[in-house]
């Protein structure tokens, strides 16, 4: 049952094009950690902070959606799992605050604008690239929220776990993106 459900999710993340058919794993790999998310986060800051804590479950569909839109466009896929991750940092930020470490997972948005795109899409990875610099001058210089009030204590422990989690994700895409795109061994 098990093998079943794993070779027809292969199929549902399957696209002709690597780098789109990497997007949708990406994606997938998204929506199966961010149940996880807010796990982590009341270890961290307890039971007071639930309610708020369960508005970062709010990119799941979103995640979800990547394999969808790739069926029609996978230049809409890879284009909306970018906006994506990029509204689902602010959005958390607003939810944590900019003093969390929050605002790190730009850097992995940043990865998906350039290594999800081909050459001739260049004008599209510039375009997507801007986006999360522009989004962390927003955070730095119009900070959001936070929605949750937590102390030092909690805030360094919460910049700890997420740049954990962003280097985890960091090297998820490079291996991802690396099998997307192959070379000749010379």
């Amino acid at each position: 049952m098990i093998g079943r459900a794993l070779t027809a999710l292969g199929r549902a993340l399957d696209a002709p094009d690597p780098l789109t058919a990497a997007m949708n794993t990406v994606a997938a790999v998204l929506a199966g950690n961010t149940p996880f998310y807010p796990i982590y986060l009341y270890v961290v800051l307890g039971r007071d902070a639930t309610p708020a804590l369960l508005l970062t479950l709010c990119s799941l569909p979103f995640w979800c959606a990547v394999p969808v839109i790739a069926r029609r466009s996978g230049v809409a896929a890879r284009v909306f799992l970018t906006v994506v991750g990029v509204l689902n940092t602010v959005w958390c930020a607003a939810v944590l605050g900019f003093d969390t470490g929050i605002a790190l997972f730009l850097i992995p948005c940043i990865l998906l604008a350039t290594l999800g795109f081909h050459r001739a899409e260049r004008r599209l990875m510039f375009g997507l690239t801007a986006l999360p610099f522009l989004a962390y001058a927003v955070l730095r210089y119009a900070p959001i929220g936070p929605m949750v009030r937590m102390g030092a204590t909690e805030s360094l422990d919460l910049v700890t776990l997420n740049g954990v989690s962003v280097a985890c994700l960091c090297a998820f895409l490079g291996y991802c993106f690396a099998s997307a795109r192959p070379t000749a061994m010379r």
